[in-house]
């Protein structure tokens, strides 16, 4: 969590607003980062610009090359911010410790790749006309690319996406966000150590920087609220700019009768505690066919009830899951659990705030759940898991689809066929099947949402990268001739030449190529 005060000045120097930043498990002050206005964002802006012609003139390998440097100085300094990344979001060692371990996955497979991925394309020519042209399409990196990131990753948010920016050979804004800014800030920070091109920057700020920031790109991708990300998109149409967004979820996981049912309880507290929930591809509620419904639900509420919770040391991994960032988040945690009982949910672990005066909630089990209530219907990020009993696969289907999010989601059964046949029928943009959160991590597919939960993906192999690029057509001829066939001026005897020949060409029976009038139907006599 942040507040904002009013901060000494230098000498000869006006005041600047700060940004301070405190542990949500404790509430004591962990750092502070300056809150930027749109002046010295855009200066910011120049600045990237000026350096990015000599950056995309390094080529794909050149770039990759400082950004294998830059993973060497994040691993040389691993402890010191995965503990910055600990104490701002009060996260549990465990959970920190899975942002480096993305970091190293992303810009290892996309600088291995780069190359690949931004070569050129050669296309084969469309129509007799073209026969002799040469076509291939090239790519070309947006100048500026902005990168707002949200409060839930503060090192591995913002590093799924500036990877593939930075090997396009753009130049990269990024805006963390005000409530977790340290780690990223220290992240850049080892960019410029290393010595790599000044191409990279990060501001810090409230609102009014992200704005800023869109305002002075030529490309937006952003991760956040559905809310926040219409604003975006809106602001990017006036300006005829390209975005990504990567939005809110209300993830659904579907328990058939044939699934491992140890196993899918495990992938079910796996998947809706991991980062205390607030992840958008968690798992936000369950639907389980009747026949193993109390068998799933007991092995769910024993592993729930085992869950340790609370901020471990730096490097003990004594605890599960640690507090949430904000407590506003925590606010609306505690609406849901409420909202679903005083509709007749009933809670069988957790339920309440705490341990300690934190940010911090229980992990929470609610049943007789449906979809009167906000906890099956509203994004809740945070840790609950509602399950609901359904009569088979078609209501599971159903509910499932009943939303107006669809980000991710998981299938379990035991039956290959049944899971090919079923998961064509979900509406949203990723389906784990037999296991949870999985299908977000994988850097060669796509991560979309479909409805209310963006426009764009990001990883999808080369797509990961070619997002950030413009493409362009280059047509060349295999033969010069003076001039073209068509050229002026226009003669009548070529002109009809011409056209008889497209015909040939282009007419699918022999009457048309010809140019015969159709048969007349014989008169009834």
């Amino acid at each position: 969590m942040s507040t904002t005060t009013d901060g000494p000045a230098a000498p000869g120097e006006t005041s600047r607003r700060d940004i301070v930043v405190r542990c949500p498990a404790d509430g004591r002050v962990v750092g502070s980062v300056p809150d930027l206005d749109p002046a010295a964002i855009g200066a910011e802006a120049a600045r990237l610009r000026a350096a990015q012609p000599d950056w995309e003139a390094l080529g794909p390998k050149g770039r990759s090359a400082h950004l294998l440097r830059w993973l060497d100085w994040l691993l040389d300094n691993e402890q010191r911010l995965l503990e910055m990344v600990q104490a701002e979001a009060g996260k549990s060692w465990a959970d920190a410790s899975l942002e480096m371990v993305v970091t190293m996955d992303v810009i290892n497979y996309f600088t291995k790749h780069a190359a690949e991925f931004l070569g050129d394309r050669a296309i084969r020519p469309a129509g007799m006309a073209n026969a002799a042209r040469k076509l291939r399409v090239q790519v070309r990196p947006h100048q500026l690319v902005g990168l707002i990131t949200p409060w839930n990753g503060p090192l591995a948010g913002p590093m799924m996406d500036v990877v593939g920016a930075l090997v396009a050979g753009a130049a990269v804004l990024s805006k963390p966000s005000e409530v977790t800014p340290l780690a990223w800030s220290e992240a850049v920070r080892g960019w410029r150590e290393i010595g790599a091109p000044p191409v990279l920057a990060c501001v810090t700020g409230g609102p009014d920087a992200g704005v800023a920031v869109v305002d002075e790109v030529d490309m937006v991708m952003f991760t956040g609220s559905v809310r926040t990300g219409r604003r975006i998109a809106a602001r990017a149409g006036e300006r005829l700019i390209p975005c990504s967004l990567e939005l809110g979820g209300k993830d659904a996981m579907i328990v058939l009768a044939d699934a491992d049912i140890e196993r899918a309880a495990g992938g079910a507290v796996w998947g809706a505690m991991t980062n205390v929930g607030q992840a958008c591809i968690s798992v936000e509620r369950v639907y389980v066919e009747a026949a193993v419904y109390d068998e799933f639900v007991a092995k769910v509420v024993e592993k729930v009830r085992a869950l340790r919770q609370g901020m471990d040391g730096p490097g003990t991994f004594s605890t599960d899951i640690g507090a949430m960032v904000t407590s506003g988040q925590v606010d609306i945690v505690e609406r849901h659990v409420r909202d679903a009982v005083a509709k007749g949910a009933r809670v069988l672990v957790g339920g309440e705030r705490g341990p300690g005066e934190g940010n911090f909630f229980q992990p929470t089990v609610l049943v007789d759940v449906d979809h009167s209530m906000a906890c099956m219907r509203e994004e809740t990020f945070g840790p609950t898991l509602p399950i609901m009993k359904v009569s088979g696969e078609d209501e599971a289907l159903e509910l499932a689809n009943d939303s107006e999010y669809g980000l991710s989601s998981s299938l379990w059964t035991g039956d290959p066929e049944r899971a090919d046949r079923l998961t064509r029928r979900i509406e949203a943009g990723s389906v784990a099947v037999n296991n949870a959160l999985v299908a977000t991590f994988q850097l060669p597919t796509p991560m979309g949402g479909w409805k209310q939960s963006g426009i764009g993906a990001r990883f999808g192999g080369a797509a990961g990268v070619l997002k950030y690029c413009r493409q362009q057509t280059v047509v060349s001829e295999r033969m010069t001739m003076k001039a073209e066939p068509n050229w002026y001026p226009v003669q009548p005897r070529r002109g009809r030449l011409i056209a008889k020949v497209a015909r040939m060409l282009g007419a699918n029976d022999w009457r048309r190529r010809l140019g015969r009038d159709p048969e007349k139907p014989s008169s009834a006599t």
